[in-house]
């Protein structure tokens, strides 16, 4: 039986906290003192509808703070431009796509957040139930290693073979690879490593905070759908409700969406560019500080990195700097790679 167990990791300027499946990590969250609680999953507010879209049902809203999203709304439930209307997100904005609300009533007054949404903490225990969380440095190994998977394209399958996810604008594609896999007869090998892809993969797509449609390209051909639909099924069930399986098709691809809630952690973790961004890089950098100061307790830190690290970072070295006292140096060094980070104890 499959056994869920959660972390969190309170950094400086960002808490991270997550869920392993049975000792893997499955899901990834993170809150960064500078995100808008207006935009988080569950908030509740009151907005003030700035556009109305007749033809596409939709009505674009102020939460205040220039903060945005949009509704839906029925033929006889069109909001009328200026109405203030109390709302909760629903999903949280994405690379070229405001955050989503759910209507709940008219209201009155000018935006505000009336409710935060659920703390991290209780998105946790929400998924994981009863128990308490791992803490300290073994939760800081738990969430780095939790990002470093979520930043990986070719995941390996138990067994052997591979399976590559990438996310386009329009949906994510999945691709099988049986690879070097061990095995007798070839059609047993190939099915084996199918029913191992939707497992893995299910489990990744957590982890990286992805949905919407996903489409698998299984490997081989002559493929016993039913057993891959039962195995889809069992697969993405914690993603329930509102997933969709589609039979598999003469060309050996797998349809199904899975809702979109949250913002997909690799936009989180990266640029528009898709690299890891500065400011990520920028909580790593505070993280190697921070242990290298708790190593040798008085003495005194250099670090060098990317110049545009070194500005990212600022906010919290500042917060570091109330921890351990100001006994570090940063220095950005434009000759340095975009991801290398130098710290060192004198």
């Amino acid at each position: 039986m499959s056994r869920r167990t959660y972390f969190i990791d309170r950094g400086l300027g960002e808490t991270r906290g997550g869920v392993l499946l049975d000792g893997r990590p499955e899901r990834l969250l993170i809150q960064r003192d500078d995100d808008s609680p207006r935009l988080a999953l569950g908030a509740r507010l009151r907005a003030r509808v700035r556009h109305v879209e007749p033809a596409l049902g939709m009505a674009f809203l102020d939460l205040g703070a220039g903060d945005e999203a949009s509704v839906s709304f029925k033929p006889d439930e069109r909001p009328r431009q200026g109405e203030a209307l109390e709302v909760e997100i629903r999903t949280e904005p994405r690379i070229g796509k405001l955050a989503t609300a759910r209507l709940i009533g008219p209201a009155q007054g000018e935006p505000v957040l009336l409710e935060s949404a659920p703390s991290l903490l209780d998105q946790l225990q929400r998924l994981v139930g009863e128990g308490e969380p791992v803490t300290g440095r073994v939760a800081r190994q738990l969430a780095d290693e939790a990002e470093a998977e979520v930043l990986e394209v070719i995941h390996p399958l138990p067994g052997g073979g591979t399976i590559a996810i990438e996310p386009t604008r329009a949906l994510t594609a999945i691709d099988v690879d049986v690879g070097e896999r061990k095995g007798q007869e070839a059609k047993r090998v190939t099915r084996q490593a199918n029913l191992a892809a939707l497992s893995v993969a299910a489990r990744v797509l957590r982890l990286k905070g992805l949905g919407g449609l996903i489409v698998f390209d299984m490997a081989g051909r002559g493929h016993d759908g039913a057993a891959l639909m039962a195995a889809a099924r069992a697969a993405f069930n914690p993603d329930n409700p509102g997933v969709s399986i589609g039979p598999i098709s003469r060309f050996g691809t797998i349809e199904l969406t899975v809702p979109r809630r949250g913002r997909p952690v690799t936009e989180i973790l990266t640029d528009g560019a898709g690299r890891v961004s500065a400011r990520t890089l920028g909580h790593r950098l505070v993280r190697r500080l921070e242990a290298e100061g708790t190593a040798a307790p008085g003495g005194r830190l250099s670090a060098a990195c990317s110049p545009a690290v070194a500005e990212a970072a600022k906010p919290a070295l500042a917060l570091l700097a109330g921890r351990i006292g100001a006994r570090f140096e940063v220095k950005g060094d434009p000759a340095l790679a975009w991801e290398q980070i130098e710290v060192h104890a004198r």
